[in-house]
């Protein structure tokens, strides 16, 4: 009969949008075959899914399945009938060719089939390659660095004009001026602690007197340079690689190319330049914070007087520990701007590549300051030591 104009057909007259449903037939040889009907999606199947669910689960994986009546099936469809199958395809499947790649999505491989991974006994070793390799790298981009550098003092010799003095002045003042405040510090609170547990044990063998050189020759030769040199590595050269590193990830670096302005020049060298005068500077600065925290703590533990601390400083620290300890204060403020300048030039335009080359600024320059001071250590063990 046919159907009248402007009326619609019920759900269940049109085959194509008819609601899921299944029985339960047999096949020519009498097995059990599931048959079912009607639209499996995920709309189709909401009102009716605690009754199909039933309804599979009695059947599961004991009768052969026939979906070639289903008109439409989506992912959630396909999941039901995954499950009623304890996850794995039924042995006696009939469905429409469109519907196979959503059962073919669901087979997982079999672990136990999968090809067991060989253990590499060589992890070790190709961890310390890429570790070697990596340092070998940074080594030579220094170096590089080192001589672009070299390069540009060779020009301003024979063009003072061109001399960048605010650049040097701007980050003389950012390095060394605002800098006094932590090194002074820092330097008062280890003068006092290494006077107060050196007066503790010289006390114990009669010999107070002897408070000045130890003081004297521990600050003046060795942790004066090394204190000012960690604070500034970890203020100022952190500062320096994340300015550059800034200027990577907004493209100025790419803007001072264009423009024919070399990184060096302008960015590297005045930082270099101003970290080597004022790493000495701070080195005395420090110096004498640290010995006048040492002076205090000694007059209160052993009652020295602070003339008598002043007028034999003098004879017992001789005057090369001084001298060396300010061209160690040179040779850290050198590395110290090199290493930061390094590490920013390489940090890649993005906000995660700027911390990593920050932190390992710092960590990197810490550990070489250490370490140059401990070959400075072996070098010169023999001078400012004996009056």
């Amino acid at each position: 009969m046919p159907v009248a104009a402007g009326r619609r057909m019920p759900l269940a007259a049109r085959p194509s949008l008819a609601p899921p449903d299944l029985r339960l037939t047999q096949d020519a040889e009498g097995r059990p075959r599931v048959v079912l009907e009607g639209v499996w999606n995920l709309r189709s199947l909401e009102p009716f899914l605690p009754d199909l669910e039933a309804r599979l689960a009695q059947h599961g994986r004991s009768a052969g399945w026939d979906l070639s009546g289903v008109s439409t099936m989506d992912h959630a469809g396909a999941l039901l009938l995954w499950r009623a199958w304890g996850r794995r395809m039924a042995e006696s499947v009939d469905l429409r060719p469109e519907h196979a790649p959503l059962f073919e999505h669901l087979q997982l491989p079999d672990a136990s089939a999968l090809p067991r991974r060989r253990r590499q006994w060589g992890g070790p070793v190709l961890a310390l390659g890429h570790a070697t390799l990596a340092l070998a790298d940074h080594l030579v981009g220094a170096l590089l660095l080192l001589g672009r550098i070299s390069l540009d003092v060779l020009h301003l010799v024979r063009y003072p004009a061109r001399t960048p003095w605010r650049e040097i002045s701007a980050n003389l003042y950012r390095t060394g001026a605002q800098a006094l405040g932590i090194t002074a510090l820092v330097g008062f609170l280890v003068g006092v602690v290494l006077s107060y547990l050196s007066s503790q044990q010289l006390r114990s063998f009669g010999a107070d007197i002897y408070i000045v050189n130890l003081l004297g020759i521990a600050v003046i030769r060795e942790l004066g340079p090394v204190l000012a040199a960690i604070l500034v590595a970890g203020r100022s050269g952190s500062a320096m690689t994340a300015q550059i590193g800034v200027m990577r990830v907004t493209e100025e670096l790419d803007a001072l190319a264009v423009m024919g302005i070399p990184h060096t020049l302008r960015l590297v060298l005045p930082k270099v330049a101003a970290l080597a005068i004022a790493m000495p500077l701070l080195i005395l600065w420090t110096d004498a914070i640290a010995l006048i925290g040492g002076m205090v703590s000694a007059q209160v533990q052993l009652g020295l007087d602070y003339r008598h601390f002043a007028s034999s400083l003098p004879d017992a620290v001789p005057i090369a520990n001084l001298w060396l300890g300010l061209g160690k204060g040179v040779v850290f403020g050198i590395l110290i701007a090199l290493i930061a300048c390094h590490f920013g030039l390489r940090i890649k335009p993005n906000t995660e590549s700027l911390g990593m080359g920050t932190t390992n600024s710092v960590v990197t320059a810490i550990t070489v300051v250490i370490i140059v001071d401990a070959i400075f250590a072996i070098m010169f063990s023999d001078i400012g030591i004996y009056s």
